[in-house]
């Protein structure tokens, strides 16, 4: 009785580990650590079966005593390299995801080349009263190739011979919201321009000073890039193309021992995002660049209810944006980065359900988590009320019918 006592308690202690390790494995995982996380969960069965068949209390002790060590070498922290003469250059650090991991990465002891759209803006004060003399703010647009070169001119006096850490490119914009139908031509160009094309000049730039160091190539991109979510196409298209780029230039960059990582953040609030006077700029400006033909088939309360939908979607984002610039962090220091990372709450569910789920449950899965449409484009609500009048005369018709049989 007392063996089977001990046996009992040892078979929760051992699947106590198994199962809490399973649970923060899943809970923090990515769609690259499913094949570990099944595995994972494979070994817990195994041992479960064993310890079901009762075996003896010593042999129990053992496999008890290995689960732990093994789950104390994994559970033990990450090596992390050292920081010192590490230099960093950020783009888009007005405001958002670079303006915090710039003040960030210069509290660490970085050496910091932050990008500003705007030299004289809020963004670029606050950077230069908190920030220590080893940031330097540069005033660049990444769609001006002569700003960008300027700028590696300048990075290049800083440094010396020193080559460059790690480039984060970070500077991007969602200027549309609509239908892929409604979206204006110059939106998609102009998504293209900062977005892809910017963001292509700025790592062709740098990419020497990063192979001189055998250094990091973050690039912040989105989840609308590899998934459909509805009314961000031109944006989604732009990263689309970026995440290509940057994945092809994963495989060139390994022989140069070149790091190459994407961070995918879910839905935070930056830049523009919480502004109701840019929606409503936004708003306008595609209803009196829209051809009349458009805007009589979709309606204007439809588009109203798009706009409102991504006002609210940018007032409930999350504000604490540490999730990313923790990620950041991690790729720059570690000694071996990942080549993704999904960054903030929700995002790796995300992938999961839709790498894995059905595609009829993952897209409604997106509708469902995005845009909430309840009104639907005039032209199918005309469409609808004639199918209901021809269905209530055919009703009618049938009746009658029916009457003059009886009589």
């Amino acid at each position: 009785m007392d063996d089977y006592a001990l046996s009992f308690w040892i078979y929760m202690g051992v699947m106590s580990v198994f199962l809490g390790g399973t649970m923060k494995k899943f809970l923090a995982s990515h769609v690259s650590a499913v094949p570990s996380l099944v595995a994972w969960l494979g070994a817990m069965l195994l041992v479960e079966r064993l310890c079901a068949m009762c075996m003896p209390a010593v042999l129990a002790l053992i496999v008890f005593c290995a689960t732990c060590w093994l789950y104390s070498l994994w559970a033990a922290p990450a090596p992390v390299l050292p920081v010192e003469g590490k230099a960093v250059f950020i783009t888009g650090c007005d405001t958002g995801f670079g303006h915090a991991t710039a003040r960030r990465l210069d509290a660490m002891g970085f050496q910091v080349f932050a990008t500003v759209l705007d030299a004289d803006g809020d963004g670029a004060k606050r950077l230069k009263s908190s920030c220590s003399p080893r940031l330097t703010l540069l005033q660049v647009d990444i769609t001006q190739p002569q700003q960008v070169q300027q700028a590696l001119l300048n990075t290049k006096d800083k440094l010396g011979m020193k080559g460059l850490w790690a480039l984060v490119n970070n500077a991007g914009m969602c200027v549309n919201f609509g239908d892929a139908e409604l979206s204006l031509m110059s939106n998609y160009r102009g998504c293209m321009e900062l977005n892809f094309f910017g963001t292509v000049y700025v790592t062709k730039t740098f990419l020497p000073l990063l192979r001189q160091n055998k250094g990091r190539l973050v690039t912040i991109s989105s989840p609308s890039g590899e998934q459909p979510f509805p009314c961000l196409a031109s944006y989604g298209a732009s990263k689309a193309a970026l995440n290509l780029f940057i994945d092809t230039l994963r495989h060139e960059l390994e022989p140069w021992g070149v790091k190459v990582s994407t961070i995918l953040p879910s839905s935070f609030k930056t830049g523009h995002s919480s502004n109701t006077e840019y929606w409503e700029k936004q708003y306008q400006h595609l209803l009196q660049n829209l051809s009349p033909s458009l805007l009589e088939e979709y309606g204007e309360d439809y588009i109203m209810e798009t706009k409102d939908l991504f006002q609210n979607f940018a007032k409930s984002a999350n504000e604490d944006l540490s999730p990313v610039v923790n990620t950041i962090v991690k790729v720059l220091l570690s000694p071996q980065p990942q080549v993704r990372y999904y960054a903030g709450p929700g995002v790796g569910l995300m992938y999961f359900i839709c790498s894995y789920f059905p595609q009829s449950l993952s897209d409604k899965f997106l509708q469902k988590l995005f845009m909430k449409k309840k009104v639907i484009p005039r032209a199918l609500r005309k469409q609808n009320e004639l199918n209901l009048i021809k269905d209530n005369n055919n009703d009618i018709i049938s009746n009658n019918n029916n009457i003059t049989r009886m009589e």
